[in-house]
């Protein structure tokens, strides 16, 4: 079995209890982690196994995405400034109906697979149409995807309506159904756009299937305000009379919480992906980060599609949850660097059911490695590598990435996908939606 030794100046494990390692090393075995230790005794151990210089970089886990819509990469900028429905409704959505397909999906989710590499992504927990697409884009990158059966209760161009989504989400699901690459998702849009009816057909799709569960929820006021008005409660109360709630649920934005639903969420054990960005674009407000911390929730980050963000960075989603958390509490002490990290990270994997070899630098573990280069004249001096990479460093520092031992980033040169080959093909598919 082949053996690669990485050797950085520092490495960064994120195992509870476990600081910034200097002049350690990682081991590479198959698809795993065979060991980490001293830079010197590794060496001596394992004189035969190719060695990875990386001076003055630090090593990471890779980052997991908890949510992002990837195809619309293709979308990244088509309506910019305007409020969430007012966006979807009348650009996102119009735009959808007519473009959308399993080849735009797969072109798309392909250009988000490299804009995460560059970035130091491994893991993207996605939601869109037209799932073999997705999966496809994934494998064929060389990256981890949970790929969603994702429902609404209207028709688009990918199915005709609740049902038909979840028959062409299953096979898609039968169909990959083995690839270590790919987690899925049983993932009803909104509370906005799918049913009661919906909703326990996807909780028990999930229960079934024995995967997670990834919804919008509680993104903007008008949401909260509609759902009361819609159906009597808080769109929270209505899903929790449902059943939805519990360690399945991945439950992305929830912006406006109120104490009993924060108390409800630690209880339930609800994952909460906060999107400082894309919040903070479409002025939907912030995650209450430092009562969920409080609370004892795990939250997590994710990125939100292209068209919202507008960047699929996932460096800079650490660095905005843990200023946002300072800025809006006045507390400096809420979501120190290390909560940043942990959030991209072993969170992250436990949220996605993959604590067990995801998240962290640890032996026996999947060998999902991102190497940061802190040599650069803005990235230096370096006192704290851990702080460095939420305050100082960013996406533009990422040099090497390797996901199951494959390498896929190399000198910030992704080796799974043709990118000029790519790039001219979603300008040409761009042109044409242009010219309507």
């Amino acid at each position: 079995m082949s053996q690669t030794l990485l050797l950085p100046r520092w490495l960064l494990s994120m195992k509870p209890g476990e600081d910034t390692l200097e002049n350690h090393g990682l081991l590479i075995e198959g698809e795993r982690i065979a060991a980490v230790g001293p830079r010197d005794d590794l060496i001596a151990k394992y004189p035969q196994a190719m060695r990875v210089e990386l001076p003055e970089q630090i090593l990471i886990p890779g980052l997991i995405n908890a949510h992002a819509h990837s195809a619309m990469t293709l979308l990244r900028g088509v309506a910019d400034d305007v409020p969430l429905m007012d966006w979807l409704q009348n650009h996102i959505w119009p735009l959808e109906k007519k473009w959308v397909s399993e080849e735009w999906t797969y072109l798309g989710s392909k250009l988000a697979a490299a804009e995460g590499l560059r970035s130091g992504t491994t893991y993207i927990n996605d939601m869109y149409f037209f799932p073999t697409a997705m999966a496809r884009a994934a494998v064929d990158s060389g990256v981890r995807a949970a790929v969603s059966m994702n429902v609404i209760d209207f028709p688009t161009g990918y199915a005709s309506g609740p049902d038909d989504y979840i028959a062409k989400g299953v096979a898609a699901y039968e169909q990959y159904k083995g690839e270590t690459l790919l987690d899925w998702t049983s993932a009803p849009h909104a509370p906005y756009t799918v049913s009661d009816e919906t909703f326990i057909k996807l909780r028990d799709l999930a229960e079934k299937l024995d995967i997670q569960m990834h919804c919008h929820i509680h993104e903007t006021a008008g949401e909260v305000e509609d759902g009361i008005k819609a159906h009597g409660v808080r769109p929270i109360t209505r899903l929790d009379k449902l059943g939805l709630f519990s360690e399945r649920m991945i439950a992305v934005h929830m912006v406006h919480l109120n104490e009993a639903e924060i108390e409800l969420m630690a209880k339930k054990g609800v994952h909460l992906v906060h999107n400082p960005n894309s919040n903070l674009k479409l002025a939907s407000g912030v995650m209450p980060l430092k009562a969920l911390e409080a609370a004892g929730v795990n939250t997590i980050l994710g990125t939100d599609g292209a068209a919202s963000n507008n960047r699929l960075d996932m460096f800079g989603e650490i660095r905005s949850a843990a200023l946002l958390a300072k800025g809006i509490t006045g507390d400096p002490t809420v979501a120190s660097a290390r909560t940043a990290l942990e959030m991209a990270t072993i969170r992250a994997a436990k949220a996605m059911g993959r604590a067990d070899d995801l998240g962290s630098l640890e032996v026996g573990k999947l060998a999902d490695v991102v190497a940061v280069s802190l040599d650069s004249i803005e990235c230096q001096p370096v006192y704290n590598p851990a702080a460095q990479l939420v305050y100082v460093a960013g996406r533009e520092h990422v040099s090497n990435v390797w996901v199951g031992g494959r390498q896929v980033l190399k000198e910030r040169q992704p080796t799974t996908i043709d990118v000029p080959s790519l790039l001219a093909e979603a300008c040409d598919v761009v042109g044409r939606m242009k010219a309507g």
